[in-house]
């Protein structure tokens, strides 16, 4: 299990925590092989000072520089071993060598799949200037970070293949500055100490319990990204809930047979999975080449069944928020 580093600390005046930047860049949304619009699959996601990849297709390393993302990547998450959502690691990682990289990068992949990637990442013999690791992410399992986690989650597509969620950990209630007030307490670090579940007391020996000002305990954010799949019970269930479901939609509902065969989802079935999870926004991706000049049609039928859905273009970057109201020191 990698290390860890505690992600920075922002904080706002009243005595809060500066929620942490949560954002996804598109790097890639076409499927099998690029069009001169659309590269082949990758996603960068920011979660505060940690990168990562989610899948490398070829030319990666040129739409991270196109589209401002930088090269610090943490890890790399490679979904399933399809060759248009790993080709991109060689490239990737030469370029990282070359700008002389010294931290350790890790691999990740699915279970009895780390020959084949260590294979693509070794290809020509080349010695990098930073170790580079090859492990397996078993379906089920998840990763621990500072403040979150990283879930591998099954789909219904390739042998192994997984989807990934990024999960924040539940986040202390909400606070009630204005009450606080009129007990006195002074906004400052005393507001920062009852939020964080300490008990204060006041210059008049007045006892404040957090329970007092602090309400229930609240979910942090959802990230969800499908992958490759067909609609499945698996998919549906990691995406509950989800403040942002990437969702892979290769064809139209007038192609589901074709869907059905390659294990691909429609716009329509990508949409529905997003309807039943209850999700607050989707994205649809891993668009056929026949659709990559059109992909307003696919979100025209994504749209007629969950309406906060738009279409991913290559470059398009979103952040998401918290849910609800900011608190006294979020963003």
């Amino acid at each position: 299990m990698p290390v860890k580093v505690e992600e920075p600390v922002d904080l706002h005046p009243a005595g809060g925590r500066l929620a942490p930047v949560l954002r996804v860049t598109f790097l890639g949304t076409a499927s099998s092989r690029p069009t001169v619009r659309r590269n082949v699959s990758a996603l960068a996601v920011q979660r505060e000072g940690d990168l990562y990849l989610f899948d490398c297709g070829e030319g990666t390393q040129r739409q991270m520089m196109r589209f401002g993302v930088g090269f610090t990547v943490r890890e790399v998450f490679i979904t399933h071993l399809h060759a248009d959502h790993y080709l991109g690691l060689a490239g990737l990682l030469r370029t990282l060598s070359l700008q002389g990289r010294e931290q350790e990068l890790i691999v990740w992949g699915p279970a009895a799949g780390s020959e084949t990637l260590e294979s693509a990442v070794f290809v020509g013999g080349d010695r990098f200037t930073f170790p580079v690791q090859v492990r397996e992410l078993p379906v089920g399992s998840a990763i621990r970070y500072d403040g979150y986690s990283i879930h591998a989650f099954a789909t219904e597509h390739a042998a192994g293949s997984f989807g990934l969620a990024l999960i924040e950990d539940i986040r202390p209630g909400r606070f009630d500055a204005v009450r606080a007030r009129e007990l006195g307490i002074p906004e400052g670090p005393l507001f920062g100490r009852l939020h964080r579940g300490e008990t204060i007391q006041l210059d008049d020996g007045t006892v404040i319990q957090p329970e007092d000002l602090v309400g229930p305990e609240r979910p942090g954010r959802k990230l969800v990204y499908s992958s490759d799949t067909a609609p499945c019970r698996s998919v549906l269930e990691a995406a509950s809930g989800a403040d942002l479901l990437i969702h892979e939609c290769t064809f139209l509902d007038e192609e589901s047979t074709r869907a059905a065969e390659t294990r691909h989802s429609t716009a329509r079935q990508a949409a529905e999975v997003a309807l039943q999870a209850d999700a607050r926004r989707l994205v649809i991706t891993h668009f056929s080449a026949r659709h990559s000049e059109q992909a307003h049609r696919l979100e025209k039928e994504a749209r007629s069944v969950f309406p906060q859905v738009e279409a991913a273009e290559d470059g398009m970057s979103l952040e998401i928020p918290l849910a609800g109201p900011p608190e006294f020191g979020e963003s």
